[in-house]
């Protein structure tokens, strides 16, 4: 029998910015972009109630909340926070996995021989509280939803333990929304054949499922009946992410490097926001036909997002080839990670170009990391080169 538990930091960035600051306790807050043009990337309980929620256009959060106070974002202050949680997690548990910059998942399987594990979370639960001064709910049960689920039901600032026996009674009463992965989208479509609960969603046949959602749609009927094999994966800080490519011809054609380079930047970028992180730092790196390699980098504004990575690295490739010799090999180096998402990254973009960048993503995922380029990365003839480590 499995025993995993989730922590999450509750309303993480609000929560930083009020020990920053102690005269936020108890003031609608909202951290996001401060043009119209932003997007909340965390809000307070105190305006959830007027209806504000993550991911939203600051421009309508400010409609429903107009008593607001609007924060812009601070990465290094996340991050530094989040390291600290995650260090105090290191340090008592056997194994666990850095979800996001302000979630966990732990394995304690096999620890109820030798500790309480309910009480062994409290314990840690309490710590951190009490080394961060941040508030944060846990859930312990049998598997990564259910455990998610309950850290849920927790909040805020609880926690909460859903044993083997008691995940049906658990799960069933519960809106669909609660589920893990169910977007609008799916929501939708489950609402419109009737379904509103958990416990009905458990009961539908699940080649009916199938059929209705594909796979998602096995995956959502499972996680209804608690029904969740995926592993801890165990966490390692990866202090870079990259890409090089060796030419078999060496080159001076700029259309060519160009090209490689803006497709490099997509692949590393996509890798990069498939683990939730953020990066500070770009380094271009040329190796000549004489064999000499010369790299250059730039601190950036933490950001996850091909134009803006795309246009630190052309400008460092420009400074960079001065010296109009063939060209043997270009890479590009991503690094200085923060953990965070897409919606906390533009803190000054549009929710559309937020929706176009998960809409090229979802297709990745879905048919391949090379099944969408900009068309910065393709030739005229359609060539787009292989890429190598």
């Amino acid at each position: 029998m499995r025993t995993i538990a989730h922590m999450d930091l509750d309303t993480f960035f609000v929560s930083v910015e009020r020990l920053r600051n102690s005269a936020l306790v108890g003031k609608p807050i909202i951290v996001g972009g401060l043009s119209d043009r932003g997007v909340v990337a965390a809000c307070s309980y105190e305006t959830r109630q007027f209806g504000v929620s993550s991911g939203m256009a600051i421009k309508i959060a400010k409609r429903l909340c107009p008593n607001a106070i609007f924060i812009k974002g601070d990465h290094d202050q996340y991050s530094h926070y989040s390291s600290m949680v995650t260090e105090i997690i290191a340090e008592k548990a056997p194994v666990f996995e850095k979800a996001s910059i302000d979630e966990h998942y732990l394995d304690l399987s096999g620890m109820d021989r030798f500790f309480g594990t309910h009480k062994w979370l409290h314990e840690l639960r309490t710590r951190i509280i009490k080394e961060t001064g941040l508030p944060i709910s846990c859930g312990l049960s049998v598997n990564k939803t259910v455990s998610k689920i309950a850290t849920g039901e927790a909040k805020p600032n609880g926690e909460k333990n859903v044993e083997a026996a008691l995940v049906k009674p658990f799960l069933d009463p519960l809106s669909i929304k609660k589920i893990p992965g169910i977007g609008d989208k799916s929501y939708q479509t489950l609402r419109d054949m009737g379904i509103v609960y958990i416990a009905t969603l458990s009961a539908m046949p699940k080649n009916l499922m199938h059929q209705v959602m594909g796979e998602n749609g096995i995956h959502i009927w499972e996680k209804a009946n608690g029904i969740d094999e995926r592993p801890v994966q165990a966490y390692f800080e990866q202090k870079s992410i990259g890409a090089e490519q060796t030419f078999e011809t060496d080159t001076t054609d700029m259309k060519l490097l160009q090209s490689t380079l803006t497709r490099m930047v997509q692949e590393t970028s996509f890798e990069m926001r498939s683990q939730n992180k953020l990066c500070g730092c770009v380094t271009i790196k040329i190796r000549y036909s004489d064999f000499q390699t010369q790299t250059q980098q730039l601190r950036i504004q933490y950001t996850g997002y091909d134009h803006r990575i795309l246009e630190v690295a052309l400008q460092l490739f420009q400074k960079l080839y001065n010296r109009r010799l063939l060209v043997r090999l270009i890479g590009v180096r991503l690094s200085h990670f923060v953990y965070g998402s897409q919606q906390i990254d533009l803190f000054t973009d549009s929710v559309s170009m937020i929706n176009l960048y998960q809409a090229m993503d979802k297709i990745r995922n879905w048919y391949g990391k090379e099944a969408v380029y900009q068309a910065g990365a393709i030739l005229p003839d359609g060539r787009k080169g292989r890429r190598r480590r």
